[in-house]
């Protein structure tokens, strides 16, 4: 029973790493989304902080500004949920059969919580 226990401890903390990597190498991942045809175009990293924003001149009109928030609020929308999705897919692959919700804003929070958990 005590050799089973310790190639549990094992395995957590091989999956533990396996998991710390794959969520650093998302942090490192660049995204981005563009909105009305590529008038505006929003880069996030995997962190989902905002990196850049680029606006063509010609949807900038002083008489329309509603226009211009609203195609940066859907640029940024689609952004962070490229990036949700992206997480989810990766960081699932570890919670599959362990019927444990995966939620990308507590991803690093859970990998902390595991590593202060004595098994």
């Amino acid at each position: 029973m005590k050799g089973n226990m310790g190639n549990m401890m094992k395995q957590m903390q091989k999956m533990q790493k396996k998991m710390m990597k794959a969520q650093d190498e998302l942090h490192e991942m660049t995204f981005e989304a563009s909105a009305g045809g590529g008038m505006v175009t929003v880069y996030a990293n995997g962190k989902k902080e905002i990196t850049d924003i680029q606006i063509k001149e010609e949807v900038i009109d002083p008489d329309d500004a509603e226009m211009l928030q609203d195609l940066i609020l859907t640029a940024t929308n689609d952004v962070l949920k490229q990036i949700d999705d992206k997480t989810n897919d990766t960081m699932g692959q570890f919670t599959k059969g362990l019927n444990m919700p995966m939620e990308c804003s507590n991803s690093r929070r859970r990998v902390d919580v595991l590593s202060r958990t004595n098994f």
